[in-house]
């Protein structure tokens, strides 16, 4: 009883490289995120600014680019 066929370890073998290759791809993208997060936080902070911090250099109602409202269209 301690014999399996052939096709039942070929199929084992193959889960078990399904999952790692998962397991990869999970590793990669999180790292990715990690660093595209850190970049970003470094552009912000080579930039000057920080948009979180609330700080607006605007002048009294005037609106940041691509915040506006969209123009109605004109007939």
């Amino acid at each position: 009883m301690a014999t399996k066929s052939k096709s039942s370890f070929q199929k084992r073998q193959k889960e078990m490289k399904r999952q790692e290759k998962q397991r990869m791809k999970a590793e990669r993208r999180a790292q990715k995120k990690l660093s595209n997060r850190a970049e970003r936080e470094g552009a912000l902070q080579a930039g000057g600014t920080d948009a979180s911090a609330g700080g607006s250099e605007l002048a009294e109602g005037e609106e940041p680019a691509g915040e506006s409202e969209p123009l109605e269209p004109q007939a």
